[in-house]
């Protein structure tokens, strides 16, 4: 599929006008997003794996996955019932950085900065109550299991 036509079919899944469509060019980097990012999103899921977890109100656990597709939607079917506002806002910025090297043909996996995350809660010891942290990664999708906690 080309370029245009994969623009164009994007345009129509979000509702871009025939005006909105005119905003891209061919050398626009957004259109080598979509591009890119329509590739990956066939191979590639993005999860957050709990690694560490003590006191956490939501009862996240070791081992809990949220798994995301590459443009950073939930696939909620994949995870716990239940998630804590507080950790999963910390996944946009990996989540962004995993999209950029996608969009740029690097190895999603290859991040460095903040391929760890925790809830802002800083722990009873602190003065807070509970802390979590996961690990953020790109995993092909056929490795996914159907198996979640929570």
């Amino acid at each position: 599929m080309s370029s245009s036509d994969l623009l164009e079919k994007f345009g129509e899944r979000v509702g871009y006008t025939s005006s909105d469509m005119k905003q891209f060019d061919e050398e626009d980097p957004r259109v080598r997003h979509i591009e890119r990012l329509s590739q990956a999103a066939a191979k590639f899921s993005i999860v957050a794996e709990v690694v560490s977890a003590k006191h956490c109100n939501t009862r996240h656990e070791i081992g809990d996955k949220f798994v995301l597709d590459v443009d950073g939607n939930f696939i909620t079917r994949l995870c716990p019932k239940r998630m804590c506002i507080y950790l999963i806002s910390q996944l946009a910025v990996p989540v962004a950085l995993i999209n950029e090297r996608l969009s740029e043909g690097l190895d999603p996996n290859r991040i460095h900065f903040m391929r760890y995350v925790k809830c802002p809660d800083v722990g009873v010891e602190c003065g807070g109550y509970g802390e979590t942290m996961v690990k953020v990664s790109v995993v092909p999708r056929d490795r996914l299991t159907g198996s979640v906690s929570g």
